[in-house]
């Protein structure tokens, strides 16, 4: 079965696609992951590529993870194939910075057929101009079982690769202020990608027998250490849509997250675990309130496994294949994916 594109271009039931992430395996981060998910999720359907950039090679549709990091390869295939889909998904440095003040980012906005936000507040960064061209798509995991939890402790866990936007020094900050008579553990998974940002972090801890550094883990490892924790702590200053309050909320494991967009948009603006961004003293509250409270960390499970629903792998699965799908002209009247075969995988 094939389409046809604006472009005068026919498309067979298995299109080519390039997915352009910015980061690959080795990064180990949320866009290398959506990369490949995403790539799962078409690979029954069509011929599908993960690059750093694109290289020049023929395709019938682009996406893009990052605005600005992959605006060169973004620029390079509308000015090839200025009628064919080219879909750019936006990160959290995209929406609450770069689209602001780059211009590649902006440019790259422009010139996307489609925008992809990852929560439900993203579509409010945009320009009102792009409200027309703009997709939600909720990423997923898979759901796993809670694992088995200390009954001693109160595990928390810290994830995500040391970098300004992750703020880790406010988990640190309100770690040293909890009460000797809590007892909290504090695991930490995430690589060194700013030095100066893990040395500061390793000086806040010093002393501290409550804080494990796990140094950076393969996913896998991750969700297993998550799911056996109380909480997750998300301490962003920006979020697009973070991959691991996702995981941990399909493994039954609540969030204190900050209050940002990025968080609000998968959790909701009344969740009752947001906390002002940089504010250990307040994620201090949050945790003893979770630990000594049972009606509370309920009130966080509950809310949480309400969500739960908006982060399933099939969902997740469909509506990355039908917005390849809306992307052939309006004119073709003919399917190009079976999205309904899709939401099974």
């Amino acid at each position: 079965m094939s389409a046809v594109l604006r472009s005068g271009v026919s498309i067979t039931s298995h299109p080519s696609v390039v997915i352009i992430s910015p980061a690959l395996a080795s990064a180990n981060n949320g866009n290398w992951h959506t990369a490949r998910r995403w790539a799962r999720c078409l690979a029954p359907h069509a011929r599908v590529g993960i690059d750093k950039e694109w290289r020049g090679a023929g395709a019938d549709f682009l996406i893009a993870l990052h605005a600005r990091r992959s605006a060169a390869s973004i620029a390079a295939f509308a000015e090839r194939y200025p009628d064919r889909p080219l879909i750019v998904v936006l990160t959290g440095t995209d929406l609450y910075r770069d689209i602001a003040v780059d211009e590649s980012a902006k440019r790259s906005l422009a010139l996307a057929s489609r925008l992809v936000v990852l929560q439900g507040e993203g579509a409010k960064a945009l320009p009102a101009e792009y409200a027309a061209k703009t997709t939600i798509i909720y990423q997923s995991a898979r759901p796993l079982r809670p694992g088995h939890r200390s009954k001693r402790h109160f595990d928390l866990a810290l994830v995500g690769h040391m970098r300004p936007e992750k703020d880790p020094l406010t988990a640190l900050r309100a770690l040293r202020s909890l009460p000797a008579d809590l007892p909290v553990r504090l695991f930490h998974v995430g690589g060194d990608l700013d030095p100066q940002l893990a040395a500061e972090v390793r000086a806040e801890a010093a002393g501290d027998a409550r804080y494990h550094p796990m140094g950076a883990l393969p996913q896998a490892a991750t969700r297993q250490l998550i799911k056996r924790c109380h909480l997750l702590l998300l301490p962003s200053v920006m979020e697009g849509g973070a991959n691991v309050l996702i995981e941990a909320v399909t493994s039954g494991v609540p969030v204190l997250g900050s209050d940002i967009p990025g968080n609000r948009g998968l959790l909701g603006a009344d969740y009752p675990g947001w906390f002002p961004v940089g504010d250990a003293a307040r994620l201090a509250q949050l945790i003893r309130q979770a630990a000594r409270d049972p009606r509370y960390y309920a009130d966080l499970s509950r809310r949480c496994a309400e969500r739960v629903s908006l982060f399933s792998p099939a969902r997740e699965c469909a509506a990355v294949c039908s917005l390849l799908e809306n992307e052939v002209s309006a004119e073709a009247n003919v399917g190009l994916i079976d999205v309904e075969r899709s939401g099974r995988n």
